[in-house]
């Protein structure tokens, strides 16, 4: 750190920020090539490339990112020394986890449960479709993605699909809606509420289509949040994993349906190799699927 130069850190901070040499230019009062000068400095004292170009514009690499993390945790800490003459602050690691709309939020917790009130730990927790997470995991601007359906090879360079779980889908109601003396009356009398796309819809309609029964739709979701909470208003029964529905199967809110599907929803995190991991993902993944209900 004796040889860091600060100044050429906080000149590449604005860059990164700005997205253009030009625009960090004219914020730092520089000529555009001093700027850049100073930045090839910085680079050869860090021992690799932080930016590439990409048209008119600059993206950072994976050690441009890497960098850009710490010098704004470094920057971060000087500004809160001058607002308070007394707090240094700690570095802090930054996870960023991307999860499918559709995931449900209890998985997610559980997911990083290991992690969450760690010191020195920072989560950033997107939700998305899947390719728009894919292509934060490709832009470095997400570390993990994680999902219920692996992608397909072709979608991502190098992809790594860790199957961290599996969970039976089971039919959850309030009460007054699961007594039935079969799966097939069960689904004749009752209304269901379906999620959107997903492999638990396509299994669902899978098992109707052998029943030859056409089941009322209470509702399509995208959200597995709003599928326990429609469930617990009534409206209908949830086709779910457990874990939706795990706080109100416990409070007794909602009942499991004693029939089995035959449909499972698995869980995985997605990542791509990096040459510097994040050990945040790495502690994540060497311990192990959650544990469900």
């Amino acid at each position: 750190m004796a040889d860091l130069n600060f100044h050429h850190l906080r000149y590449f901070r604005a860059v990164a920020h700005e997205g253009s040499l030009t625009r960090a230019a004219a914020l730092l009062n520089l000529s555009q090539s001093a700027l850049s000068s100073q930045i090839r400095k910085l680079e050869e004292r860090l021992g690799h490339a932080l930016f590439t170009r990409q048209g008119r514009g600059l993206v950072l690499t994976e050690a441009g990112r890497i960098a850009l993390d710490h010098a704004d945790r470094i920057f971060g800490v000087g500004d809160e020394l001058l607002a308070t003459l007394s707090q240094t602050g700690t570095p802090r690691a930054v996870v960023r986890v991307g999860a499918l709309s559709t995931l449900s939020r209890n998985f997610q917790l559980q997911f990083l449960r290991p992690v969450l009130g760690r010191d020195g730990v920072e989560v950033i927790l997107r939700s998305g479709g899947a390719a728009v997470l894919l292509d934060g995991l490709r832009d470095l601007d997400l570390d993990v993605v994680l999902t219920t359906e692996p992608p397909a090879r072709d979608v991502l360079e190098g992809i790594v699909a860790h199957r961290l779980a599996e969970q039976k889908v089971g039919l959850f109601g309030v009460p007054a809606r699961v007594d039935h003396p079969d799966l097939r009356s069960l689904l004749a009398a009752e209304p269901v509420i379906l999620p959107t796309e997903s492999p638990i819809r396509t299994g669902f309609e899978s098992l109707i289509a052998r029943m030859g029964i056409t089941p009322r739709i209470a509702a399509e979701v995208d959200d597995m949040a709003m599928v326990r909470l429609l469930a617990r208003e009534g409206a209908g029964l949830a086709i779910a994993p457990e874990v939706v529905v795990a706080d109100e199967l416990a409070s007794g809110r909602l009942r499991a349906v004693p029939f089995d599907l035959d449909i499972v929803e698995a869980f995985y995190a997605i990542t791509v190799p990096r040459r510097f991991p994040n050990p945040v993902v790495e502690d994540l993944l060497r311990l192990g699927a959650p544990a469900f209900p």
